[in-house]
């Protein structure tokens, strides 16, 4: 399970599993609006890193960022850390 520390946002941790296929599945907010983070989480359940990434990115809450924009942080994170360790 991967996991990303947010920033500025209400939420304080975000985990999610990637497969073989890179579709995330098991998605969860730590801290946060409850609702809505459960929500995007189903919402975002089998679709591919690149799809998530794309469709989150930019999303503006109460900042520069929201949840959901840092979602996509995170999977740009995974992304790169997966990227190095293959070289």
């Amino acid at each position: 399970m991967f996991t990303y520390s947010p920033i500025g946002t209400c939420s304080r941790q975000i985990l999610f599993d990637v497969d073989a296929e890179g579709r995330m599945h098991r998605v969860r907010f730590i801290g946060g609006c409850s609702g809505n983070l459960q929500g995007i989480a189903r919402l975002v359940e089998g679709k591919t890193l690149d799809e998530v990434e794309a469709l989150l990115k930019g999303i503006k809450c109460k900042g520069s960022t929201s949840c959901p924009d840092q979602l996509s942080q995170a999977i740009t994170k995974y992304k790169k850390e997966k990227a190095e360790a293959n070289d």
